[in-house]
């Protein structure tokens, strides 16, 4: 069973949330859409790079929560509730020097108040680069 409030929902309907952020910024793209998770790429490149010519944390990091924070927004009924990030964290196992990675996010807990998402990124060859987990906060829209 789908976990989105759209039952409907597909990676076309997505693809306008990242207009004008930095996820365009550093070129990430929405990639697939399941019952239960949401997969995205991202680039290692010269936008993602740290000073060494590696994937920088910080990109991964924001590939992290752009996939965990997209994903409440798509369970929540955005009429009533807004989400926001409330708590990152990011254990980099793996370095990457060019290419693309895939951020997969699934949900560890859905909840009336808070969601917390699991995600890990994977590079070209499948091998783990890094592990995240999100917490979101559910807010009532004022």
């Amino acid at each position: 069973m789908s976990i989105w409030f759209n039952k409907s929902l597909t990676i076309k309907n997505i693809a306008p949330i990242s207009k004008n952020t930095l996820g365009e910024h550093i070129g990430m793209e929405f990639s697939e859409i399941g019952e239960d998770y949401l997969k995205a790429t991202m680039p290692v490149d010269h936008r993602t790079h740290q000073p060494y010519g590696l994937l920088h944390g910080g990109a991964s990091a924001a590939l992290a929560e752009t996939l965990g924070s997209v994903s409440s927004a798509l369970v929540i009924d955005q009429e009533k509730f807004i989400c926001v990030g409330i708590e990152i964290n990011a254990n980099h196992v793996r370095s990457v020097r060019s290419g693309i990675v895939t951020g997969t996010c699934t949900p560890i807990h859905i909840g009336a108040t808070t969601h917390v998402w699991d995600i890990r990124i994977h590079d070209e060859r499948n091998k783990l680069v890094c592990v995240s987990r999100l917490t979101v906060a559910i807010l009532k829209k004022k």
